[in-house]
């Protein structure tokens, strides 16, 4: 149950129209951002709640479930507080938010009417929309082991417990051309095989991308030149001379993490699971599943 100031309770009874709504998003770097739907600029505690920036909200309905069904915030792009660059650069993924109602006129008149993460983004031009996800969505997640040939943990996570500080398995680099929006001549990784970093993890540490990761798509090593191909462009151009640390990658099947990480130990797959090739397949006259023989696919 909310506990409202009384004061703010009776504003709420009379009708006040000197409410006014904002919104405080800590993204996952750590940047704090505030918002309303007032006026003029409003703190909050230790945050400026920034006008002007066209924040609105979609109703939003409570179900029994305790997830929010269909809330949305709208708003325009600004350069000194949300940029589109930072959007599509993934900065506001599964970032947090608080919704608070206000009284403008005395901000120490406030009660948090609701937390929550954002979900999918729309862009449409100079503005946006984003979905409003309830903390209760967490719980209707899918979770629990899966049963399948492959590993079901991270590379390098607690469960796999492959050091990825290893030189062996990270590399500085330096971008020596690049070639289109996503595929990358490098240096800093020779005497690795092919493939070593495909599917591995991206984090750029100079240039106009830095702080941003992406996932490596493919790892090519031609006439001594080592090219990186990304999964997506990034938000912004690559340049010749730009730094990265790259992990590698994996792709979770025993043999890779036999031959290459040498940590069977920790397989978390089950490689002797029957595939899609088993459930097509028939039993021949005296194969092994009739007591002696062969199967056919």
């Amino acid at each position: 149950m909310r506990s409202i100031p009384s004061a703010l309770q009776a504003k709420l009874d009379s009708g006040a129209t000197t409410l006014a709504r904002c919104w405080i998003v800590t993204r996952r770097d750590g940047v704090v951002l505030g918002f309303t739907d007032h006026d003029r600029d409003l703190m909050i505690g230790d945050v400026v709640c920034r006008a002007a920036t066209g924040f609105t909200a979609s109703e939003a309905t409570s179900r029994f479930d305790l997830a929010v069904d269909g809330a949305e915030i709208s708003g325009a792009f600004s350069d000194d507080s949300l940029s589109e660059a930072d959007l599509a650069a993934g900065r506001y993924d599964a970032a947090g938010v608080a919704t608070w109602l206000v009284d403008w006129s005395d901000v120490s008149l406030r009660i948090l009417i609701a937390r929550g993460t954002i979900g999918e983004v729309r862009r449409e031009g100079a503005a946006f929309t984003a979905e409003l996800r309830g903390l209760a969505d967490a719980l209707a997640q899918d979770s629990g082991r899966l049963f399948t040939a492959r590993c079901g943990v991270d590379l390098g996570d607690g469960k796999c417990r492959v050091d990825l500080a290893s030189s062996t398995f990270r590399r500085s680099g330096t971008v020596t051309a690049v070639e289109g929006t996503s595929i990358l001549a490098v240096s800093g990784l020779s005497g690795l095989a092919a493939g070593w970093f495909t599917a591995g993890r991206l984090n750029w540490t100079g240039g106009a991308n830095a702080g941003l990761a992406i996932e490596v798509k493919q790892h090519r090593v031609v006439a001594g030149v080592v090219r990186l191909s990304l999964w997506r462009a990034m938000p912004e151009p690559i340049a010749v001379s730009d730094s990265f640390v790259v992990t590698a990658g994996c792709d979770k099947s025993f043999a890779t993490c036999r031959d290459r990480f040498a940590n069977t130990n920790n397989f978390r797959g089950f490689p002797q699971i029957p595939g899609n090739d088993f459930v097509v397949s028939y039993p021949l006259p005296g194969s092994p599943d009739n007591g002696n023989g062969s199967k056919a696919l």
